[in-house]
């Protein structure tokens, strides 16, 4: 009988679930799509602040993990216990939880103990603020040329941390920070949440 994800160690859990990269499906749009639609199903809409496609499957022609990432951004005055509850009764499974300092739940869909589904999402939830992510991916997609650079550097890292999930995310982590950096500067305040009242 297999054993449950749960039940799993982090290293049982890195073999069943490897770095993948590949090359851009044109479907990681509908699939966002899809289920963008859902969460505000089952979501009251005044709860949620911005929904976006985030991530390397959000930009056309990237190599990639074939895992649409989403950033969910909820109202401040969100329950935040009953969110994750409606996620959970709603087919996502939480990974992780941090309250300090910021809120940062993140929760999946294609996650099997026979391994990957064909479709496999990432669920970020955060309070709505001015979030790297956004910009680090507007930069992506207005600059092909660094776009390319960062599927190579992807591509280098593969086989060295196919195993290694916490090892790779570390390993791109100045890349993604030089260019969000620059992308900042380009994009100034182009995410920043406006004040009541202002």
């Amino acid at each position: 009988m297999k054993k449950a994800l749960s039940e799993m160690s982090l290293k049982e859990l890195w073999e069943l679930f490897p770095i993948i990269l590949k090359e851009h499906n044109p479907k990681y749009k509908e699939w966002y799509e899809i289920e963008a639609k859902q969460l505000f199903s089952c979501i009251e809409h005044d709860k949620i602040q911005r929904i976006n496609h985030i991530g390397s499957t959000a930009v056309e022609g990237l190599i990639a993990k074939p895992t649409v990432d989403i950033l969910l951004e909820a109202a401040n005055d969100c329950h935040i216990p009953k969110l994750i509850e409606i996620l959970k009764t709603n087919g996502w499974i939480l990974m992780s939880s941090e309250d300090e300092p910021n809120l940062q739940l993140v929760f999946n869909k294609g996650y099997t103990p026979d391994g990957f589904a064909e479709k496999v999402y990432h669920l970020h939830v955060r309070y709505l603020d001015d979030w790297n992510e956004l910009y680090f991916r507007d930069y992506l997609l207005d600059h092909p040329d660094v776009a390319l650079k960062y599927g190579n550097f992807k591509l280098s890292l593969w086989q060295e941390y196919e195993h290694n999930r916490d090892g790779y995310t570390e390993a791109k982590t100045a890349f993604i920070m030089q260019y969000t950096e620059k992308a900042k500067l380009e994009y100034a305040g182009r995410y920043t949440p406006f004040l009541d009242g202002f």
